[in-house]
């Protein structure tokens, strides 16, 4: 990427980000609603002694109570007002931020220009204030006959220089704002969006330079007093005539815009428009940016405060203490979470890291895998969840660092289980693929001994340092489960390994394996159940909400319905296989030695096999993974398993077509490429490696978490 596109990259990031200052701000305040438990009507109005002891002692039962009823009036509407003008602050800073970088430019350059107007006119009121308390000293003092201040003109005039530059004099100040409006109007000529004629651009200029030359000449008090108003009306005109004379382009904009969106969503969907936008805005840049200037900026107000208070030696050596870095860090996380905009902030540095640890074990376990890429996003998804669900922006410094750790905490048991879903294909693969490069079983088998020791450390650490609570059982729940997996793929990639280095078929293999990979999704069940009831516990007893009730919904369907339904279907094919696979003859000794060939499935030996109605052998395992696929021979087509019915009945030749057709159906779409099914089935142990689990998508370990 070129210089030149980084540069552009990093100035659209920044312009994006003082929006969200304003969001973040105006959340912070409360969008202008009462906070806490204070007593905001006080806080708000102050009332004098008198009408204290009034209130306090009642009022006589002949004088109505008016004054109570008044005050809650007004403290309403300044709320309602206040919150109006909230909403309508980030609902424009939230349409500043998603403007295109062109219409950024012209926004901040008028506001630029405004600002200067404004800078301009408080400079030129402060140097006139004080000029005419010089002017007023002087015509005070000139009755006794001693001169306090002299005059600019004629230090000018006689070339005085050291007094003119002397930083007691006035005339010093008045050079000093003649340097800023020079400033100023360069500035201002050179960024407003007014028409440029000629003769405006030159009285610009003067406009803004007048009163620090006017205060020279010895003209009366009352001119020089007003001076300010009349410099700044010419600039100030000429930005609300920008202002109104594109009124009508900022509404074809925000039209524009509006159009844009409803296109993409008519022709693509929404996902459409919310992934173009995101790419566009560079949301997750943006956010990091914001979110490490607002701490930078709290972080230097701390070390500000804390150098003042301190001194000298001292404060340096204060700083190096660990105390004194736990805590700083510990404030910075608190106000770091303190508000909606603060989270999403915390959130993209989470996903940040979260993506980089996610790199570190691809490249320890030497794979690139695209989907693994997504541990980043999901991570800040679950992050942002369990941010809301437990209330961490409304919770009191203290307790909100507490629940920040333990959000920490659940977050990295789900990265553990990102981690598994890296490493469990790869063991998978090098166990069935035969790979002879040892360092690659090392790096897998490491990483793995990583996932079951760090798992097993933390609850031992946990459990000794705290209570038992709804919390450290849904930490435990994980990290038993990560830890049983873990172990369930060892045991498996171990009988892949075994298989490999047998010189003869290994029928049972495909029964040892289902038989593991069932254990551990019942244990995996079994936790999906019991952090529904340790959520349904914190939802009635400890911290309900709307939030975490969606979660727990999603949790049970998806985590809990979707798995077991998915479980049993597997569960009903597998018996049926099996049920149709023993109603199949064995094959003797005699047969298989007559027969002297290979499974034409697997192009294995035979030392049993089973015999088809066409009088085809096969592996009992290899023709019960083919019944998953369909009820046809492989080589002849003829069917495998049929159904004797000893009394016809009346409807059973139209219940035969129908079966028929069905299966007529599913041989045209997998019975027909007879060569690619023969080469699936063939690589049946190679599939083994792939678990079933091995695609478990990270979305659901994150509805765990969330949950």
């Amino acid at each position: 990427m070129a210089f030149r596109t980084k540069l552009l990259a990093l100035v659209d990031v920044i312009l994006r980000v003082p929006p969200l200052f304003i969001m973040d701000e105006l959340l912070r305040i409360g969008l202008g609603l009462p906070q806490g438990d204070s007593n905001y009507y006080n806080s708000t109005f102050e009332v004098g002694d008198a009408d204290a002891s009034i209130i306090e002692g009642g009022l006589p039962p002949t004088i109505p109570d008016y004054t109570n009823t008044g005050v809650q009036y007004k403290v309403l509407v300044a709320t309602v007002f206040k919150f109006i003008l909230s909403c309508l602050g980030i609902f424009t800073a939230m349409c500043v931020f998603m403007l295109w970088t062109k219409h950024l430019v012209i926004l901040y350059m008028y506001l630029t220009s405004v600002g200067i107007v404004f800078v301009s006119y408080w400079a030129n009121v402060s140097t006139m204030k004080t000029v005419i308390v010089a002017m007023t000293a002087n015509e005070t003092a000139s009755g006794t006959g001693t001169q306090v201040y002299t005059s600019i003109l004629e230090d000018l005039l006689s070339l005085n220089i050291a007094r003119l530059l002397d930083p007691n004099g006035y005339s010093f100040i008045v050079i000093q704002n003649y340097a800023l409006q020079c400033m100023l109007a360069f500035i201002f000529t050179c960024v407003h969006l007014g028409p440029r004629y000629p003769v405006v651009q030159k009285l610009l200029p003067v406009s803004f330079m007048a009163p620090s030359i006017l205060a020279v000449l010895p003209l009366p008090v009352s001119i020089l007093h007003h001076t300010p108003v009349f410099a700044a009306l010419l600039p100030l005109a000429h930005v609300k005539f920008v202002l109104w004379y594109s009124a009508f382009a900022v509404v074809q904009t925000v039209y524009g815009g509006y159009q844009h969106a409803h296109n993409l969503i008519s022709n693509f969907g929404l996902s459409a428009l919310l992934e173009t936008e995101w790419l566009r805005l560079n949301v997750p840049t943006v956010l990091r940016t914001f979110w490490l200037l607002r701490v930078a900026e709290h972080a230097a107000s701390l070390l500000s405060n804390y150098v003042s208070v301190s001194e000298g030696e001292q404060a340096r050596h204060n700083l190096l203490l660990f105390t004194t870095v736990f805590n700083m860090t510990k404030s910075l996380l608190v106000s770091g979470c303190e508000t909606l905009t603060a989270v999403l902030g915390m959130t993209s540095i989470v996903s940040y890291v979260c993506h980089y640890v996610g790199c570190f074990f691809q490249w320890i376990l030497l794979t690139e895998d695209d989907d693994d890429k997504s541990i980043g996003t999901v991570s800040a998804i679950l992050f942002y969840i369990l941010a809301l669900q437990t209330g961490l922006t409304g919770l009191d410094p203290e307790k909100r660092f507490i629940r920040l750790c333990r959000n920490f905490c659940l977050l990295f048991t789900a990265l553990l289980h990102f981690v598994h879903n890296i490493v469990n294909p790869l063991l998978m693969s090098l166990s069935a693929s035969h790979n002879p490069s040892l360092h690659r079983h090392i790096r897998a088998l490491a990483v793995c001994t990583f996932l079951i020791l760090f798992p097993a450390s933390l609850l031992a650490y946990l459990w000794s340092q705290h209570a038992t609570s709804t919390w450290l059982l849904a930490v435990s729940a994980f990290s038993i489960e990560v830890i049983v997996k873990v172990v369930v793929s060892l045991m498996i990639y171990s009988l892949f390994l075994v298989d490999a280095y047998r010189s003869s078929f290994w029928e049972k293999l495909d029964d040892y394996v289902y038989y593991i990979r069932a254990f551990g999704n019942t244990v995996e069940f079994c936790f999906g159940i019991f952090l529904f009831f340790n959520g349904a516990w914190i939802l009635i007893f400890e911290s309900g909400g709307a939030i975490r009730a969606v979660m727990m919904c999603i949790h049970a369907y998806f985590n809990i319905w979707c798995e077991a339904r998915a479980g049993w279907s597997v569960f009903m094919k597998r018996r049926t296989a099996v049920n149709k696979i023993n109603s199949l003859p064995e094959a003797n000794t005699e047969q298989l030695h007559r027969l002297d060939d290979v499974c034409a499935i697997c192009y294995q030996e035979m030392k049993n096999a089973k015999i088809t109605r066409c009088n085809h052998f096969f592996h009992g395992v290899c023709l019960r993974k083919w019944l998953y696929v369909q009820d046809r021979c492989p080589l002849c087509h003829d069917i495998l398993y049929k159904v004797e019915v000893e009394t016809p009945k009346e409807g059973s030749s139209s219940d035969n077509m129908v079966d028929s057709s069905n299966n007529d159906a599913i041989n045209l779409e997998i019975g027909g490429n007879r060569d690619e099914t023969e080469e699936l089935l063939s690589q049946s142990s190679s599939s083994n490696s792939s678990s079933s689990n091995s695609q478990e998508s990270t979305e659901q370990q994150s509805t765990n978490v969330a949950r």
